[in-house]
């Protein structure tokens, strides 16, 4: 998927994708980092789930679902609660004005999602056990 056009306010921007064994622990993961707002006006988060392309087009990434901004959870739904059972890519956007803000809002996602993988790790059945 391609990126957006440059946004002349946030013209820095950056596309992290995680892939997550099932879209169960995607949907958790991004619900828990989603409730952390961004701290500074000069920087923009948005998250989605998406699904792996396999046809080797692009970037590898599908996006099937509705994006969710700052403290939403408005996803487009196909199994029986309304999900994409096959979005199980945490896709998150940020934008910022300067490189400097989106360095210092990606170290702290980096750190959140580090506590979160932890926790999945830990408290949930072989989630992300090594499958060798």
């Amino acid at each position: 998927m391609a990126l957006s056009a440059v946004d002349s306010d946030f013209p820095c921007s950056l596309v992290i994708t995680v892939p997550l064994p099932t879209q169960r622990l995607a949907l958790s993961a991004l619900r828990a980092l989603q409730v952390d707002a961004e701290l500074s006006s000069l920087v923009r988060r948005s998250f989605s789930l998406t699904t792996l392309n396999q046809t080797g087009d692009g970037d590898g990434y599908t996006n099937n679902s509705q994006s969710t901004s700052e403290g939403q959870a408005n996803l487009i739904e196909s199994d029986g609660n309304g999900r994409d059972s096959s979005d199980t890519v945490l896709r998150t956007e940020y934008k910022a004005t300067t490189n400097r803000m989106l360095r210092v809002a990606v170290n702290g996602f980096m750190e959140s999602l580090g506590v979160v993988l932890a926790v999945m790790e830990e408290l949930d059945v072989d989630v992300l056990a090594d499958e060798t």
